[in-house]
């Protein structure tokens, strides 16, 4: 190390800086520049962000509903006839009100739109959340649009597929006393309800993933409070299923099993971090 004087009589430092050092000021002044822009903005730029996510999420489900608001016949068939043909006694599907078939082919075009439009509505998501993120949390942003709108779908196909054992269960309850006479607005409502709660539910792998990327949870975690875990799968399906056991149990067990998934995929996580 050697010092000079300058004009004032002050010593100047002369020692180099090596070019390790240089790089990694620099690296970390572009981080902590990058997360000091992000804390700079105040609420109504977070407000700002937060209108347009919603806005272009809106435009999104509104294109993708104008196509199944013309199909809404069809739709309605696959997704509201097709569950009932293991029912025994066949319910037969009323309406009561002279514009529910309007209201109902209007609901039909948007929870085909919400369906449609989900990879974006994701993105739109994981987009507004990342800039609280780190650099290298970032990079999962894209990947997380893409597993949630699988995850969801794939919720939803589940629930789909098991409706009809669902609805069997239901109509025999009280087979031979009750003929059933379906409400084509509250049938329609108790689709919609049923399937967002498989959806929203098989989301539990990436919450998880995107948790332990950010060093949130990892394994140990989950497996010493599997116990509270079990309980509280067991709270939320009664919460979010109609209130017989056999839907629980329908949203329970998955629930369960998606647990034991995301145990592993954080075990993983922690493994690629440690490397």
């Amino acid at each position: 190390m050697s010092a000079r004087e300058n004009s004032s009589g002050n010593a100047v430092n002369d020692t180099p800086i090596s070019a390790d050092n240089n790089s990694a000021i620099s690296n970390g002044s572009a981080d902590a520049g990058s997360r000091g822009r992000d804390k700079k903005m105040s609420l109504v730029d977070h407000l700002e962000e937060v209108r347009w996510v919603v806005i272009r999420s809106g435009c999104a489900v509104i294109v993708c509903a104008i196509p199944c608001g013309i199909f809404w016949r069809r739709i309605f068939n696959l997704v509201a006839i097709w569950p009932l043909r293991m029912s025994d006694p066949a319910p037969q599907i009323i309406y009561t009100s002279p514009i529910e078939a309007v209201t109902l082919s209007i609901k039909i075009a948007l929870t085909g739109g919400v369906l449609l439009a989900s990879p974006l509505i994701f993105q739109q998501f994981w987009s507004f959340i990342s800039p609280g993120l780190y650099k290298k949390e970032r990079a999962v942003i894209l990947p997380a649009a893409f597993a949630s709108t699988i995850c969801f779908l794939a919720g939803v196909t589940f629930c789909y597929f098991m409706l009809p054992m669902l609805l069997k269960f239901l109509t025999d309850f009280a087979a031979g006393q009750i003929d059933p006479l379906f409400k084509v607005d509250e049938y329609f409502g108790f689709l919609i309800k049923i399937s967002l709660a498989f959806g929203l539910a098989f989301q539990l792998p990436v919450v998880v993933f995107i948790l332990s990327m950010m060093g949130a949870i990892n394994h140990r975690f989950m497996i010493r409070h599997v116990r509270h875990a079990i309980v509280g799968i067991f709270i939320i399906a009664a919460i979010l299923t109609p209130p017989d056991v056999l839907s629980q149990m329908l949203l329970a067990l998955p629930l369960l099993a998606l647990y034991g998934l995301s145990t592993l995929i954080a075990l993983l996580v922690g493994r690629k971090a440690k490397k």
